[in-house]
């Protein structure tokens, strides 16, 4: 089972320099993925910036939302967050040598408590402390 982290969502759904690698990836790969309901805010959070930063349009926004809603409703199934994974988020990022931001130890609490074996990122912080906490990433 593979952890998908929000920054395969936006490569995989936007124009991004690894979206080539990681719709390769993403065709390619037989495994179940996993995230949890934290990637709707936080996807939409990515599309709302590069909208506010000119990076794409309204109308790219709405289709890569569509792009995301289909991918949740096909290939990866979106897990709800238990209250003690907060609690394990906040342990994570206390630690400020960690540099994590709370999203992204969200991210990865989240996917310790679902078990998962793997974890898929764009995000090299994220990808430290994955490997910190024994789950393998894949690297693109």
């Amino acid at each position: 089972m593979i952890y998908v982290d929000t920054s395969i969502f936006v490569a995989l759904c936007t124009t991004e320099p690894k979206s080539d690698a990681v719709d390769k990836w993403h065709d390619k790969s037989s495994a179940k993925m996993i995230s949890s309901t934290w990637a709707f805010t936080e996807f939409s959070s990515a599309l709302s910036l590069k909208v506010r930063t000119n990076q794409i349009t309204e109308k790219q926004s709405r289709e890569a939302w569509k792009k995301f809603d289909t991918l949740c409703q096909n290939d990866i199934e979106l897990m709800p967050i238990e209250s003690k994974t907060y609690y394990s988020a906040g342990i994570l990022v206390i630690d400020s040598k960690s540099n994590l931001r709370a999203g992204d130890a969200l991210h990865l609490a989240a996917a310790k408590s679902f078990k998962a074996k793997s974890i898929i990122t764009l995000d090299k912080v994220l990808e430290k402390n994955a490997s910190r906490l024994k789950i393998k990433t894949i690297v693109i």
